[in-house]
């Protein structure tokens, strides 16, 4: 019996970036269930973030919410549903990136202003957030959270006597980093989307019923058409009178987060234009003429590192296989097996398909090596499973730097990429050759005329933390 410890037992996500959250919004002007619209667009979200799920609903008089820790399927059901009846909700999944992961930091956050109650729902992170506390604090504000969406709610407040649109272009153009909102008052859906645009939104609509969504496949569940992308450093108003759109700058550059496309977004959603999935496969056949392999069969690391062998495998005429089996059943609150069960049961979140490996020379793409422990377990489960050699593809550019926007990443120390050399790393994670797509490569796969966040491989990036922020911007 193979003698292993607690770490061979592994979940493919604990070695990856991890998703920052997804928001949801509906405006309905008829006889619509907003909440269980809400709900099965979260649903489509939950790839984003997993810690908690949040529903406000609003009737036009009042908003309810109901908010818990845990997976949308497990927080609501249908009593709960049921008594968030109203004309307009906006939900939230959670993965922590500021703030403890607990049920006082989940979203939607609710809050009283001098028009009446407000609700925030926030996937990113304010760089500035800190500054801005303490001087909100200073002029007395009292803060329930540790989440730099809260921050953003009492800016809001703090301008309500200017009217709500007035109070929210104000807000925006005191914070600075990434963001992707969704507001809702009595009356009014807003959404917000950064200046640079690094997270994102778009607008569907469902009948006479307005939809603003973190990623496009979300309005693709609830049967919604697709209008558009929110514009970077564009508000959108929605209410019964229709939708109009606030533009904060006319000179603004889109720069969404590279891993969007890469890792985050699901592959059947389109971002700014960019069908995610076509991206992913044009990366795998651009990796395969950078980094080419002799080899009999290409595989994937589940899930989104698929899309990317299949190019991979078209560009080089070496065929795609499945080699891994996905436990699709087992999640965050898997139970950890005694020693004993350990090492019987190595492959309870991961199995390789050995029929396909079995003494054959294998490609294995995955999208992205953060600190490297993951892709060396890899590596070892196909060795084990008999390959003959594993070469080790990466459809993404060495990650070097940490992200401060709304990714939570390990410290640079952590990250495998930081001072390691291509074959430094190939040697730490076990492989017979190790491929990364290239900048130019990544870009290329993308679309080179557009804009992209690139800072956590190039330590560039489009917004630098203030070192404090003008008083004025507070009023």
């Amino acid at each position: 019996m193979i003698n292993l410890n607690q770490d061979d037992i592994f979940d493919l996500e604990e070695d990856k970036f991890k998703d920052e959250c997804g928001v949801f919004g509906i405006f309905s002007t008829e006889e619509l269930d907003v909440a269980s619209v809400t709900y099965y667009g979260l649903y489509a979200l939950q790839h984003r973030g997993e810690e908690s799920s949040g529903i406000v609903v609003s009737d036009g008089q009042e908003l309810k919410s109901y908010k818990e820790m845990g997976l949308v399927c497990d927080v609501f059901n249908k009593d709960v549903l049921e008594k968030l009846k109203g004309t307009s909700a906006i939900g939230h999944v959670r993965y922590s990136t500021t703030g403890s992961s607990s049920a006082s930091n989940a979203q939607p956050i609710v809050g009283q202003y001098k028009l009446g109650s407000i609700a925030i729902a926030h996937n990113g992170n304010l760089v500035n957030a800190d500054v801005v506390r303490e001087l909100l604090e200073e002029g007395g504000c009292i803060f329930q959270t540790s989440i730099d969406s809260e921050v953003i709610l009492n800016l809001i407040a703090r301008g309500a006597k200017k009217g709500i649109e007035k109070a929210v272009v104000d807000t925006v153009q005191a914070i600075k980093g990434s963001f992707a909102i969704v507001l809702l008052t009595e009356d009014k859906l807003i959404g917000v989307r950064d200046p640079n645009g690094i997270r994102p939104l778009c607008i569907g609509k469902v009948n006479e019923s307005y939809i603003l969504s973190s990623e496009s496949c979300a309005l693709d569940s609830i049967g919604a058409d697709f209008i558009r992308d929110v514009e970077p450093g564009e508000i959108v108003v929605i209410d019964k009178e229709g939708i109009k759109s606030l533009k904060l700058s006319e000179k603004t550059k889109c720069e969404t987060c590279a891993f969007e496309y890469i890792y985050f977004a699901r592959p059947d959603s389109c971002i700014d234009d960019i069908n995610v999935y076509d991206s992913r496969v044009r990366a795998g056949r651009k990796l395969f003429e950078e980094s080419p392999a002799e080899a009999d069969i290409v595989i994937g690391v589940p899930d989104s590192g698929i899309a990317a062998a299949v190019g991979y495998a078209e560009a080089s005429g070496i065929p795609y296989g499945i080699g891994f089996i996905k436990n699709k059943y087992v999640g965050r609150t898997f139970i950890t097996p005694s020693q004993e069960m350990r090492e019987r049961a190595v492959a309870v979140k991961l199995n390789p398909l050995k029929v396909n490996v079995y003494g054959k020379r294998v490609v294995i793409v995955d999208d992205s090596i953060v600190r490297g422990t993951t892709s060396r377990r890899l590596v070892e489960i196909l060795r084990r499973a008999g390959a003959s050699e594993v070469h080790f593809r990466v459809s993404s550019p060495m990650v070097r730097y940490p992200c401060y926007f709304g990714i939570d990443t390990p410290y640079r120390s952590e990250l495998i990429g930081s001072g390691n050399s291509v074959d430094d790393i190939k040697e730490k994670i076990g492989a017979d050759s190790l491929g990364y797509i290239s900048m130019e490569g990544l870009l290329k796969s993308l679309g080179e005329d557009k804009g992209f966040c690139l800072g956590c491989f190039n330590g560039i990036y489009p917004v630098s933390a203030p070192m404090e922020l003008p008083k004025e911007h507070l009023g």
